[in-house]
């Protein structure tokens, strides 16, 4: 069974939205709400306040990390998860498909987001004078953050924004330049955070070569592992660091339920855990949620769950 204290669903008492991401590594944030709703599936006290603040203290960045995929990463962390993550092959690929081309790509974005501040994709584009449009601005944005150049800077009226990392963070990223430093980084973070786990769900998760992922697990030993904690239900999040962090999900998840986590079209349901299993799947509108269960549910858990859920996306909405 896989371990749901190594991954913090018990939700010991006392973490910051610092430590939590420190713990997990990265959390998968290409969605906003559903990252914001897997600190309230590891905290009963965090509030998106405080992980909004996190992120405006530049404690938490989000950018592109493991798999190339949108997460949120602890200040601390970047230069080694860059060194392991950062690949500029795909931006340029979708560039080209973009139509968005030249030999001065990276120095046109530079130049468009140095000393500017956090910039919609919109105000981006007009910076670019109309060398890339639409998804060729993102794209452009990728590039510059494999480079260290960029990161996404806060939300504003629900859109993200792109900031050169030099003014967020005082300094473009440099990668980590002993990559078995790197290594050996990742799979303690990794081993800590997901128990059991095997080189193979590290490069599934990371998205190294499985070679690499086999010499950074030979660098490290498994950790000790977490006392079980008692029965509990946990609404987690679409995307969730429980669901993504293997490369199998049948452990967890029995397959006559699996379309219905997975309906497909990249569609990826929250889901209720009950004692570490997927047994139902929610959904919600504004701050309410709505459960479907696959089976009989623990009431009261589920009752005092759903209550939860209530109270954090309440304090969402409002803000």
């Amino acid at each position: 069974m896989r371990s749901v204290e190594a991954q913090l669903l018990h939700r010991p008492p006392g973490l910051t939205a610092g430590e939590i991401v420190r713990h997990l590594t990265a959390v998968q944030a290409q969605d906003v709400p559903s990252a914001l709703l897997a600190f309230r599936a590891r905290s009963a006290t965090l509030t998106r306040a405080d992980v909004e603040a996190a992120g405006q203290a530049r404690e938490l960045v989000r950018t592109w990390g493991p798999r190339g995929t949108l997460h949120l990463v602890h200040a601390d962390d970047l230069p080694w998860i860059h060194a392991l993550t950062s690949s500029a092959t795909n931006a340029r690929r979708r560039l080209a498909q973009e139509g968005v081309t030249g030999d001065d790509l990276l120095a046109l974005i530079d130049r468009a987001l140095a000393g500017q501040g956090p910039l919609t994709k919109a105000e981006l584009e007009e910076r670019l004078a109309g060398r890339a449009r639409g998804q060729g601005v993102v794209h452009l944005v990728a590039l510059a953050a494999h480079h260290g150049l960029a990161v996404l800077g806060p939300s504003r009226a629900g859109k993200p924004t792109y900031v050169h990392a030099a003014d967020w963070l005082g300094a473009p990223i440099t990668p980590e330049p002993d990559r078995d430093r790197a290594l050996k980084e990742l799979a303690v973070r990794y081993r800590r955070a997901h128990h059991p786990a095997d080189p193979e769900d590290l490069a599934a998760w990371s998205g190294l070569p499985l070679g690499q992922a086999r010499r950074a697990w030979a660098m490290t030993a498994a950790p000790a592992p977490v006392p079980r904690t008692a029965p509990f239900v946990r609404l987690t999040p679409a995307f969730d660091e429980y669901l993504m962090g293997w490369r199998d999900r049948t452990p967890i998840l029995a397959a006559d339920h699996a379309r219905k986590v997975f309906p497909g079209g990249g569609i990826l349901r929250p889901v209720v855990l009950v004692n570490g299993v997927i047994q139902g799947v929610w959904t919600r509108k504004g701050p309410r949620a709505s459960v479907e269960p696959f089976g009989d549910l623990p009431g009261e858990m589920l009752d005092a769950e759903i209550t939860d859920v209530h109270r954090f996306l309440s304090v969402e909405t409002r803000a």
